[in-house]
């Protein structure tokens, strides 16, 4: 089974790096950007057929090690 672990700052954090992309866009001449905030992606395969299953150990994956659940916010998604 396939899957997607997406982790974003939550709103209100500021993102040094994000302002960093942000300011090199518009440097290369990229017009229009109003705002850049970063995050991180897994893609993950896991050897199992029971959807729920997977969910629930990548929750926990997430919780535990992806994501700083203080400051981050994660998305999963299967995708078969």
């Amino acid at each position: 089974m396939k899957a997607r672990v997406t982790v974003t700052l939550k709103s209100g954090i500021l993102d040094p790096q994000g302002k960093a992309i942000e300011g090199a866009l518009r440097a290369l001449g990229i017009e229009g950007v109003a705002s850049v905030r970063q995050g991180k992606v897994f893609d993950i395969e896991i050897e199992s057929a029971d959807k729920t299953r997977t969910e629930s150990a990548l929750r926990e994956a997430a919780e535990k090690l992806l994501a700083n659940l203080v400051i981050e916010n994660y998305r999963i998604e299967v995708v078969g």
